[in-house]
């Protein structure tokens, strides 16, 4: 039978982990251990820091191999290329698409920059991602196929795509999202923006769909400060993709045309240098993640509190690393607790449906959602310091 552990059982677990007896840890920080000065000093010595120069291609070439796709556009941050992403597979004013509640709220923004109109469907409880059964249940009694298209019986709006998100790294079941929307004529939009890393059935997240979005922020397993990257299957598309990211200009050595509305969504030099340094330490800081979590395991293991694991068939980042406790008080009596004691946990986002721009969206049952964001609590998910070593 499992045993309570106090909340100051888990503050000092965390703290023997992270081998800092005081003082305040963070849920998530960087680590720059690699070569980010020598390719930052690179870049400020050849004055290429905006959004020309050699490591912007470097970085899209590198990740493009590093995921399995055929192209990467980098974007100045995840929010930017999710939009662009839902603009190039045909996202109209006044249309929908179809998201999960439980998410970070770029992603019902993006789809909001487009004019459209976000509808939320539950998640799955061992994935915390976009559930296959739920979305099929939804499409089944409230859509109908005319006209080309997939439409919303209630609202009359078509339904132009659906955006699964892999939840603190964690793959959903995409393959069978993949086969629902090719089903139900919807485009495939993969906010992988957490899950850089990840695999499910051995294919790397954001490589399903048509487009992928992935996200560099401060806080993820790598970063650019911040910055996104565009995966694609279509190297057409990801030609588009550059096209419009970089203002629609038309390629000439002096002057400035430009063909169509444009976007000023560039990542510039200097950040995609931090960029392909980090990348070169990935494979490192996933390895030292799944120790964390593995540890993690072990410890929760005897208590009455679930560490969230990988999901069957996946191969997480574990980017932040999950905890399920009993109830909502207990949830919050625990955040209380860990962050006046130094430790910063966090819980799940408000749920999407819940925001006042988004409480009149169309829903399904989010039965599930509503059950995790009450419970959930992030821990102490950064790379610890003393497992990677320093290279000058």
């Amino acid at each position: 039978m499992n045993q309570p552990a106090t909340y100051n059982d888990i503050v000092h677990f965390i703290r023997d982990l992270y081998r800092k007896p005081e003082g305040f840890i963070p849920l998530h920080e960087p680590l720059f251990a690699g070569n980010e000065k020598k390719y930052l000093d690179d870049c400020i010595d050849s004055t290429f820091v905006s959004s020309v120069g050699a490591y912007v291609d470097r970085f899209e070439a590198d990740t493009a191999a590093y995921t399995g796709a055929k192209k990467a556009v980098v974007c100045v941050n995840g929010t930017a290329a999710l939009h662009m992403a839902l603009l190039l597979v045909g996202v109209k004013q006044n249309e929908e698409v179809i998201t999960q509640p439980l998410t970070f709220i770029a992603t019902a923004n993006a789809i909001s920059y487009c004019g459209a109109h976000p509808v939320f469907v539950d998640v799955d409880k061992d994935t915390l991602g976009l559930s296959p059964t739920a979305l099929a249940t939804f499409l089944h009694t409230q859509t109908e196929q005319k006209n080309g298209g997939c439409y919303n019986k209630s609202t009359g709006r078509r339904i132009a795509a659906v955006v699964p998100m892999h939840t603190f790294g964690h793959p959903c079941r995409i393959d069978t999202l993949a086969e629902l929307c090719a089903t139900h004529r919807l485009e495939l939009v993969e906010d992988a923006a957490e899950s850089m890393g990840s695999y499910y059935k051995n294919q790397h997240t954001g490589t399903f769909g048509r487009i992928g979005v992935l996200s560099f922020n401060g806080n993820k397993t790598i970063t650019t400060g911040g910055g996104g990257m565009l995966l694609f299957n279509d190297e057409a598309l990801a030609a588009r993709a550059k096209h419009l990211t970089t203002q629609a200009k038309v390629p000439h050595p002096w002057n400035f045309i430009h063909d169509e509305i444009g976007y000023n969504y560039r990542m510039p030099n200097i950040n995609a240098a931090l960029g392909v340094a980090q990348l070169e330490q990935l494979d490192a800081h996933l390895a030292a993640k799944r120790t964390v979590a593995a540890a993690y395991k072990t410890f929760f293991s005897g208590t009455d509190f679930t560490f969230f694991e990988e999901p069957e068939h996946a191969r997480s980042n574990y980017w932040l690393n999950a905890i399920l406790l009993n109830s909502g008080e207990e949830r919050d009596a625990f955040l209380t607790y860990t962050n006046q004691n130094g430790i910063m946990t966090r819980p799940a986002w408000e749920l999407m449906n819940r925001l006042p721009m988004f409480n009149n969206a169309p829903c399904g049952n989010l039965e599930v959602a509503e059950w995790i964001a009450d419970r959930l609590v992030n821990i102490t998910s950064s790379v610890p310091r003393n497992t990677i070593s320093n290279h000058e």
